[in-house]
Formats: structure tokens, C-alpha cells, sequence
């Protein structure tokens, strides 16, 4: 059959395969014309697949291209360039990583040491230096006190290889929020680029090449975006060196306080006067608090700041798990405290005045940590600093800035208690019972007298208290005048030192010798260029509190001199060698005993019924001398009882003149508060004294107070009479036949 075209059509069954074909019989190759149909009916099934399709053409095809182009540019240098980097970065963390040296090595990097102080019992009362205590175990630490570290200062420190990328970011947020730099406050630092910093990313201190270490330190402290990438290196080969324990050990170590304390077991003991590892949540707070600014939140400074700063701590430590509810709520409601050690913080001129006595290699400047054993006496400090504050708040006007000093002493110059000044709990402040040197006024007059007692003259022996001149070559006529300007006539050497007299102090000094008052009080402790005029008898010549009243401990002690002395014993800490011991104490003997029981008498009678009356302490005997200078530029008051010696200061730095103000003034008022707070207590003993005997058919003296002397071994003993008689009657004439020949009444 045929189609109306004259084709034959192709039928689907000529496609099928032949029953000889499926039968698998070799089918006959098509047809030439059958293989042309085959294509052209194949090319729109290859199509169909996504086969070639035509370029765009024109501006569309180009940009295409060009952007194709400059995308695969930069894929390519992008993946090249990071991979440059990664070597780089790699090279580098490795470089840091060979040059860190075991962790042990990195715990303590002071290059001084510390020195801490004990009082007289043994207990710790200041320290000095960088106080540190080692902790080689992350166990050896309270839990408390790491998670404290690492909620507030990098809640993601056991996760992250040394860098936070998001705390980086973090940081510059909120520094661009708050109008600063990029780098200027948040550093968005983590913990081990913490430990790098305080590290100084491995530079160790040279003196050679820093003036000193704060210098050291504030180099390492600066931030720049170099040392940041500097930074963020080495903590990356920390982190390869390290575990993450080791980093917070160091960490721990390495932090500084305040107050001192570098690192966390020493600032436990600086403030709680605990072991790390006792640290409860509220204390582990506060120190972790400090971190952030440490002299500003030590509690020593401002204790409700630094409880404030922990309760923001607590809060973070709440907020990531590591206390419960109760222990959160507990550590707000009974906030850390001070130990008694930390809170009382007595003793700062003390403390620097010992420091300044030992060797600086083994205080000041020393690489070890010392101990010192010390003689004062923590009671009798706070007693000291309370009374001249007492004082100062009652009796002076508010704004006043009159200062004054006070130091206490056994008679054997063990000093118990100094003050150097109105602001009490200071470091490193002028001292004005040590480095002041003053005119010591009528103070210096025992001196005098204390030689004619040597001579052998009696506090019986008497002077003519008159108008008086004497001519001193060079200058002219010297006439001293008495600070009431009246004259009192024929008085007894014990009336003329109570009552202060210059005219017969004057008189007695030039009879027994400038060079006898001069060695004397010289041999007693006043390491100073002494006057060689006749006013020496006067205290125109300058002294220290503190030699002051190491000269006076040397008449109470029977005569001998001491040396002042603050420290016991010295030695490493950890070891039981002493390596220094007692710095002072008894010296040479400068009168005799004799000379210094009536100088005693006569002191008593200063406070019983002279210049010093307002000192008195009720029915505890007393002696003393006050001394006020020209113009009223200083103003003391010195004295002792049968326990301690105790010297007061008063003026101003400046050398302004004080109104109204003498050494029997405010002086002795301090005097006194000091010696009642400090003989609470104490049972009540008798001075070393003699009451002088009067010559046949002269009346003697009448002494209130005790008249049981103690001998050089401690008992009683009763006067000798007749021997105190003759010697008075023999003293009093050869004082005043001499006085009377060389220095009569002139005109």
C-alpha cells in the first residue's frame, strides 16, 4: 500500500527489533538513510540535557567575563595570601613556643623580694616590698577563687586557643560606643593574653636598659596594635605549651593586688590572713574584683568599694553557674572582711624607720623574702596614734596644720611605738619622729643639769637667778632672759629645772663646762653639731624625737646611753638562721647612778609642781621636761615612768610659729593621753630616784609620791642621811663659790 505522498511511512514496529535479532542474531546495519533520520531526531534530545547553548554576545558577555575574571583573582590570592599567613603566623607561634620555658619557671618573676614585719609577740603588723606566696597547683587554690578568675575575667578561657576573635570585636564596640579608640579601655584580652602581658611576652627586667621597674612595667603595659598582634602570638604559644591549668597557676602568681601583694595566696594573707586555699566565695570575690584596678578596690583603701566590686563579682559568678542561689545570697548578706592585721594597718613610720636601719640588701633592695622581728608593741602603737588624734580633734582648730610626732620606748631603747606624723597609716612619708630635726629648747636643759649632778653637785645646790650678761668673743654681750622676764632670786638647781629657768641653766652650764654638757649629752645619743656658745644651755642645737628620747631612756636606765632600736632579728623566710640581730640597746655609761637618781627627782618635780603639770597621770609617779624654742617654732614634751620613756613633737613643717602653744601646753596633754592609754594595766611602780637630803636646820624638800628608791637590782632601799647631808652642804658651797666668782651679777 502507498501514502498519498509517495513516501512510505516509517512504522514504530520497523524499530522493534527482529524475533532473529532478540534471539541474538547479529542485526543487519541500517540503512544509510535510516542513520540520517537517527541524527537528526538525536540532536534536540542533547539539547534537552543542557548541552552547548550559544554565548551571550555584547556588553552582558564582557561584564560577565570580567567579573568571572576578577573573582577567581581574588579566591586566588585570597587562598594564597591566607596561606602565607598561616606560615607566618605558624613560624612565629613557633618561635615563642621554643623560647618558653617550663611553667615553674615563670610562677614568681619579682626581682626583689618582700619583707614582712613582726611585732614584739610575733605577730605580722606591715609589710614591705612585693609580699608573694607560691602556688605551684591549680589544687592548691580554692575552687572559689577559680571560678571567680574566670567568670570575671574570661568566661570562655577553656574553650578558646588563646584568642577570642568575638571578645576582640566585643571590646571595640563597646570602646567606639563609649567615644575612645579602638584599643583605649576594653582590650577584649583573654586570660592567657592576660598571663602574656604580665609576662611582658618573655622580655625579663634589665637594669641595665630600664631606670626602674615601674618604668619596666608601664613599657609592658602599653598597647599598640604591633604588641596586641605580639600578643595574641605568644598567648597562641602559650596555649601550645601549656594546659590550661598551668597558664591560670601563672596567672595567679603573676597578679598584682594591690597593697603589695603579688599574687592570690598573698594577697589572702595581706587581707584575710588566710591560705588560698581557705578562701570562701565572698573573699575569692574580692580578690578576683581587684584585678580590674587594684589600689583603687583594696580594701585596705576603701573597704565598702572593694565589697561593693565583690557583690558584682558574686553576681557573675551566679549568672555561669559556679555558686548556687544560697551561697550567692550568703556571701551578699556577710560580705568578706579585713583580718585584725589588715584592718589596724598601725605601724607605717615604724615600719620604714626599721626598714631604713638593717642592711638595704636585705630590705629595701633585698631579692629574697625576709622576716623581721621588731620591738613594737601593736597595743601601745594604737594607744599612741589614738592619743594624738584624741588631741588633735579637741583641743586644736579644724583646719589646722600643726603636726606632731610621738615615740615610746623601753629604757633600754627598744622602741614601742613611733608616730611621725597626723596622718598615722602612711608608707614611705616624711617622718618626723626620725628625719625632723628640731630645736630642742628647754628639753636640753636635763643635760645640763645632769652634768653638775655628775660633778657631784645635789638638786639641793643653789644659783642666783638675776640679770645676767656674758660676753662672747666676736658677738659681744650674751644676756638670756627667762621666758616669764622676772627673776626669782637664790633657787635650789632642782626649783630652777622645774621651773624652767634659762638665767641659771645659763650660769650652771658655764660653771661645770660647755664640754661637760656637750660630751654629756653626746654620750647620751644627740648626733648632732652642738652649740659652742653659752646658749648651748638653752637647746639652740637640733635633735631628733627620736634621739630626744633615747637620751632621756638613758637617765631613767640609771646613766647609761642607749642606741634606740627597732629590730630584733632578721632572717630569710622558710629558714631559722638569724642573720642580723639586735640593732641597739644599752651602750657605754654616761653619769653615775647617783647623778641620775637626783635627775630623776628633779624631773619628777617638772611634772609634780612645775611647767609640765598638766602631764600628770594621777597617782603614777612621773618625770619629765618640756621645752618650747625661740619664737614658739617647736614644742616638747619628754618624760617616763618606771616603764617606758615617751617623747612628744610639735610644730609645724615650715618652721611657722606656734600660737599659743608651749612645750607644758598641747605637748604635754598628748604626753599624757599617750601614757594613760598605755599603762592600762600596768601595775604602778616607783621611779629610780633619791630624794635629796637637806643640810642641818634647812627644811627639807616634801615629795608627794613614793620615796622607796630602787637600787641597780631592782629592791628598795631607804637614803643614807648623813651622806646625802654632807655631800649637800659640801656641793653647795663649791656651786656657789664658783658661780659667784666667775659669774657674779653684771651690768
Amino acid at each position: 500500500m502507498s501514502s498519498k505522498g509517495g513516501k512510505r511511512p516509517v512504522l514504530r514496529a520497523d524499530k522493534r527489533p527482529t524475533k532473529a535479532t532478540s534471539r541474538g542474531t547479529t542485526a543487519k546495519k541500517p540503512s544509510a538513510s535510516a542513520s540520517k533520520v537517527s541524527k537528526r531526531k538525536a540532536a534536540p534530545r542533547k539539547s534537552r540535557r543542557g548541552g552547548a547553548t550559544a554565548r551571550p554576545r555584547g556588553p552582558i558577555g564582557w561584564l560577565r567575563r570580567l567579573i568571572g575574571f576578577v573573582l577567581g583573582l581574588i579566591w586566588s590570592l585570597t587562598w594564597r595570601s591566607a596561606a602565607v599567613v598561616g606560615l607566618v603566623l605558624g613560624g612565629a607561634v613557633l618561635y615563642f613556643y621554643a623560647q618558653l620555658p617550663p611553667f615553674t619557671d615563670l610562677i614568681d618573676g619579682r626581682t626583689r623580694g618582700s619583707v614582712t614585719l613582726m611585732d614584739r609577740e610575733g605577730d605580722v603588723f606591715a609589710w614591705r616590698g612585693e609580699q608573694f606566696g607560691s602556688i605551684t597547683d591549680i589544687n592548691q587554690v580554692s575552687p572559689n577563687v577559680k571560678n571567680a578568675v574566670v567568670a570575671t575575667e574570661d568566661r570562655r578561657f577553656y574553650w578558646h586557643l588563646g584568642v577570642s576573635p568575638r571578645g576582640v570585636a566585643s571590646a571595640i564596640r563597646i570602646n567606639l560606643s563609649e567615644g575612645r579608640s579602638a584599643l583605649s579601655g576594653h582590650g577584649g584580652s583573654t586570660l592567657t593574653q592576660q598571663t602574656a602581658k604580665l609576662l611582658c611576652l618573655g622580655v625579663p627586667y634589665d637594669a641595665s636598659v630600664w631606670k626602674t621597674e615601674a618604668a619596666y612595667e608601664d613599657d609592658c603595659r602599653r598597647t599598640t596594635i604591633w604588641r596586641k598582634v605580639k600578643e595574641a602570638i605568644y598567648a597562641m604559644a602559650m596555649e601550645a605549651k601549656y594546659t590550661k591549668d598551668e597558664i591560670l597557676v601563672i596567672y595567679l602568681n603573676r597578679a598584682y593586688l594591690g597593697a603589695s601583694a603579688r599574687g592570690f595566696e598573698a594577697a589572702a594573707q595581706r587581707y584575710f590572713g588566710v591560705p588560698a586555699s581557705q578562701l570562701d566565695p565572698g573573699q575569692a570575690a574580692m580578690l578576683a574584683g581587684l584585678l580590674k584596678a587594684p589600689t583603687r578596690y583594696a580594701p585596705t583603701n576603701n573597704l565598702q568599694r572593694a565589697q561593693d566590686r565583690a557583690d558584682t563579682v558574686i553576681k557573675l559568678m551566679y549568672d555561669q553557674g559556679y555558686i548556687t542561689a544560697a551561697e550567692r545570697d550568703r556571701a551578699w548578706d556577710r560580705p568578706a572582711t579585713l583580718s585584725a592585721a589588715a584592718e589596724s594597718n598601725t605601724g607605717g613610720y615604724f615600719a620604714d624607720w626599721v626598714m631604713d636601719t638593717g642592711p638595704n640588701f636585705l630590705t629595701r633592695d633585698t631579692t629574697e623574702d625576709v622576716l623581721l622581728f621588731t620591738t613594737i608593741d601593736q597595743r601601745i602603737q594604737k594607744a599612741a596614734e589614738g592619743a594624738m588624734r584624741d588631741v588633735f580633734e579637741s583641743k586644736l582648730k579644724e583646719g589646722s596644720e600643726a603636726q606632731a610626732a610621738i615615740v615610746v620606748m623601753s629604757a633600754d631603747g627598744a622602741v614601742r611605738a613611733m608616730v611621725g606624723g597626723r596622718e598615722t597609716q602612711v608608707s614611705g612619708a616624711f617622718n618626723r619622729a626620725t628625719m625632723a630635726k628640731r630645736q630642742t629648747g628647754s628639753s636640753f636643759k636635763p643635760f645640763v643639769y645632769a652634768a653638775a649632778m655628775d660633778l657631784g653637785y645635789t638638786p639641793l645646790a643653789t644659783v642666783v637667778d638675776e640679770p645676767y650678761c656674758i660676753n662672747v668673743p666676736g658677738s659681744g654681750d650674751y644676756c638670756p632672759k627667762n621666758y616669764s622676764r622676772e627673776f626669782k632670786g637664790r633657787v635650789t638647781l632642782s626649783d630652777a629645772l622645774k621651773e624652767s629657768l634659762n638665767i641659771p641653766a645659763v650660769k650652771v652650764s658655764e660653771a661645770v663646762g660647755r664640754e661637760n654638757v656637750r660630751k654629756i649629752a653626746t654620750e647620751f645619743g644627740i648626733d648632732n653639731a652642738l652649740a659652742n656658745g653659752p646658749a648651748l644651755a638653752l637647746g639652740v642645737s637640733e635633735s631628733t624625737l627620736v634621739e630626744m628620747t633615747g637620751a632621756y631612756a638613758g637617765i631613767l636606765n640609771g646613766g647609761r646611753s642607749v642606741t634606740p632600736y627597732g629590730l630584733n632579728e632578721l632572717r630569710l623566710q622558710g629558714e631559722n638562721e638569724t642573720l642580723m640581730g639586735q640593732g641597739g640597746g644599752f651602750g657605754e655609761r654616761v653619769i653615775s647612778e647617783q647623778a641620775a637618781r637626783y635627775l630623776v627627782y628633779m624631773m619628777s618635780q617638772v611634772i609634780d609642781a612645775g611647767t609640765g603639770q598638766r602631764a600628770k597621770l594621777g597617782d603614777r609617779p612621773a618625770a619629765g621636761k618640756t621645752g618650747t624654742t625661740q619664737a614658739a617654732r617647736d614644742a616638747w614634751f619628754i618624760g617616763f615612768t618606771a616603764d617606758y620613756v615617751a617623747g612628744v613633737w610639735m610644730g609645724y613643717d615650715d618652721n611657722t610659729p606656734l600660737s599659743g602653744v608651749t612645750g607644758g601646753g598641747l605637748p604635754a596633754d598628748i604626753w599624757r593621753e599617750t601614757m594613760l592609754r598605755v599603762h592600762e594595766g600596768v601595775p604602778i611602780s616607783p621611779l629610780p630616784m633619791d630624794v635629796p637630803q637637806a643640810p642641818a636646820g634647812v627644811a627639807a624638800p616634801q615629795y608627794q609620791g613614793n620615796t622607796t628608791t630602787a637600787n641597780s637590782n631592782g629592791a628598795g632601799r631607804q637614803q643614807a642621811p648623813a651622806q646625802a647631808e654632807q655631800k649637800d652642804n659640801l656641793a653647795e658651797r663649791v656651786l656657789q663659790d664658783v658661780l659667784g666668782n666667775l659669774f657674779g651679777r653684771r651690768n
